[in-house]
Formats: structure tokens, sequence, C-alpha cells
């Protein structure tokens, strides 16, 4: 059934959308997917599958802390590999570049295999500052498997956890999309060491239907794939289109194809930030608010804390969760995964988790956007002509 619904929504494409309808193939089913409600549960999930690993733990992230989330990751994994679980740790030399080096000595001192990705030593050979691994992936013994946005970071916490409360989407699953994404940790190990390791886990499928495309862009071949199937499904949708993604600076095909969904009588709501821990993405995402509200996309401002999240969902049959932002750095620099899922089920949440957030937020109208003052004006045009260097 869940199939036959992907067939349709890909018939509806536009003639020249793409090669869209090949992705098909990409779907794997038999997986068990639960989308994860907030940071303090992320963590306490993967903590719980991190305590019952019998044979490999892979954490590959972009962020690592050594804060109190990050030490509580540490001590369990320093016990894991203590005990002879194959531990494995790569994080980004950028998106860590604070993390204090005895946190990381003690890890390795304990048997954890770690690797920094693309460290900041313009010496070292195929050293490069701007491709970055910004991937968030949890992989136990070959099976269960965790990724979304959010990073080893007390930023994700609830306030009353000690966190920031930034808001974002990770998901749990089982199945065999977990071994797709293990065997992408893996290539990246072997592409930045040489050293080649087998998975423990194999595709098992689980009692369920859920059917989902692990979706990369690990080769510059490939830098496409991601927004190809956002592209595709926008020009596919006939209903609704909900988004929600933290560092909204979409190119032009996809603003198009965003505006000639809303004209078609689709609607179309974007849920962007309020308020930003990177101010010149912020400016430069707003300068073409614009174009999007004349063409009938409603545009919602988060009125809580970060918005974080990268999630959309199209016509109750499509939806992705990911580390994916729809900007250049993801697009053309930044390793990212997305998870690709036709489920309805799984779309029901994440729908009604974007319109939850919208209901808690702003919308900006056309008429009082063009009220907003000449300064704010000029600082989004600023920022947005050196979009591609953030």
């Amino acid at each position: 059934m869940e199939l036959q619904s992907l067939r349709t929504l890909l018939r509806r494409a536009r003639p020249g959308s793409g090669d869209f309808s090949r992705h098909l193939d990409q779907y794997i089913g038999g997986n068990k997917l639960a989308l994860l409600p907030d940071g303090g549960a992320v963590f306490r999930a993967m903590w719980d599958a991190i305590d019952a690993a019998k044979e490999t733990i892979n954490l590959e992230t972009y962020i690592l802390r050594s804060d109190q989330t990050g030490l509580e990751f540490s001590r369990r994994l320093q016990e894991k590999a203590r005990r002879g679980v194959r531990v494995r740790l790569i994080f980004d030399s950028v998106g860590s570049m604070d993390i204090d080096p005895v946190f990381v000595n003690r890890l390795r001192n304990s048997g954890v295999q770690i690797l920094e990705y693309h460290p900041i030593a313009p010496w070292r050979p195929r050293w490069s500052w701007g491709r970055r691994d910004h991937r968030k992936i949890l992989v136990v013994d070959g099976k269960t498997a965790f990724t979304g946005g959010v990073n080893i970071s007390d930023a994700h916490l609830k306030v009353r956890e000690g966190g920031e409360g930034w808001r974002d989407a990770h998901v749990q699953l089982e199945g065999p999309a977990a071994y797709e994404l293990d065997r992408l940790f893996r290539a990246v190990w072997f592409r930045e060491t040489g050293r080649w390791f087998r998975s423990e886990g194999h595709p098992e499928h689980k009692p369920a239907h859920c059917l989902v495309w692990v979706a990369a862009n690990q080769e510059f071949v490939h830098r496409y794939r991601i927004r190809s199937a956002y592209l595709n499904a926008l020009r596919a949708s006939q209903r609704e289109v909900l988004i929600a993604n933290a560092y909204f600076l979409p190119d032009r095909r996809i603003r198009r194809a965003l505006g000639a969904a809303a004209r078609r009588g689709v609607s179309v709501k974007i849920l962007v930030q309020g308020r930003s821990d990177i101010l010149s993405v912020w400016y430069a995402s707003r300068y073409r608010y614009d174009f999007l509200l004349r063409h009938g996309v409603r545009l919602f401002q988060y009125s809580g804390s970060i918005l974080h999240a990268k999630i959309a969902d199209v016509d109750g049959v499509w939806s992705a969760v990911g580390s994916y932002n729809m900007d250049h750095r993801s697009l053309m620099h930044n390793l990212e995964v997305n998870l690709h899922v036709l489920d309805r089920e799984f779309s029901v949440q994440l729908a009604h988790r974007i319109k939850s957030d919208m209901a808690e937020s702003r919308e900006i109208k056309l008429s009082e956007w063009r009220r907003r003052p000449w300064s704010d004006r000029l600082l989004e045009w600023f920022f947005y002509l050196f979009r591609y260097f953030f």
C-alpha cells in the first residue's frame, strides 16, 4: 500500500523534473522508526542502546562537547570499551573546536578508537577547512541506529535539565536502514584512515512496513542527491508541504518549486528561526522572504529557543528527517545524511510535530514584512551577498 502511494506521488511529478523515479529502488522496507520528542529523550535512548551493546558502537557527530552531556557519553563509551566492545568515534574538528584535549585522551586511553575529521592543520595532507562532517549517527551492533539533527551537547536539553532548549528532531530506527547508516560510517572511516572493518549487523527486516531511503551526499558526484529528492517531492506535491529548517537558505530552484506549489493551491508552510546561533546565516536567509511571501508561501517564525530541526512532510506520504540544511554549505561542502521515509503513521507524527511548533510561532505577513527597518534590510542584503562563505 505504501509503495503504491510512493509510485502515485512520483507519477505526479512534472515531466523533466529529474530522475527521482529511479530513487524508488533506494527505499528499503522492514524498518521500525520512532520520532524522539526532545534532546533529553534522544540522549536517554542513545545511552540505553550503548549500555546494551554487545559487539560494536559507532558514533559520528558534528559537535562533541566536553560538557555534562558529553561527559556522560564519554563515561558510557569508556565502560563499554573496557568490556571489549569495539567503540569507534568520529567527530568534526571545526564543530568540536572547543573540546577539552583531556576529554579526548581519556577516551583513547580506555580503548575508544577516535577519528577527528579534517583536523585544523594546514600542514597535513588533504587538509580542508570547508569540508566538514555534519552528520549525526549512532549505530549499535549494526542493528539499532539513531540519526537526525541532535549533536552531543547540553544545548539540546530542556532549560530545566540544564540545557538551552534547542528544538530539534532525531529518530531511532531498527531494520535494514540501520545497516545502511553503519555502512556510511564505515565508508568515512575507511576513506580517512585507510582501514576497513565489517559490520556486526546485517540487513535484518523488522515486522514493520516503513520504507526508508538513507540518502547521503558522501561523494562529490552525489552532492545533489538530497536536494533532488526535496525538489521532486515539492514538484509532486498536491495538498500540503510542511518544512522546518534551521538555516533556511534555499537556492533558486527550491524557491521556485515552493512558489509553484503554492500557486497551484498547495498549502506550503515553512517554520524558520526566530532567533539564531549564527546571525550571519539568519540575516542572509531573511533576504528571500519577500519572494516566498509574494508567491503564497506561509512563513512562521519560531518563538521558542533555537530552532535546529531539519524536517519536512509532503502530502502525508513523503517525509524527511536528518542533518541537511537548505543552504549552500549542506549542498556543496558537508557530509550529510537524511532519512527519506514513506510511512503514513510516521508522516502523521512528523506533521503534527511541525504544526504544533507553528501554532506556537508568529506568522510573518507580507504587509508587515515590508515595513521592517531599513537597517534590517541592509544587513540581510549584505550577508546574502556572502552566503556562499558561511
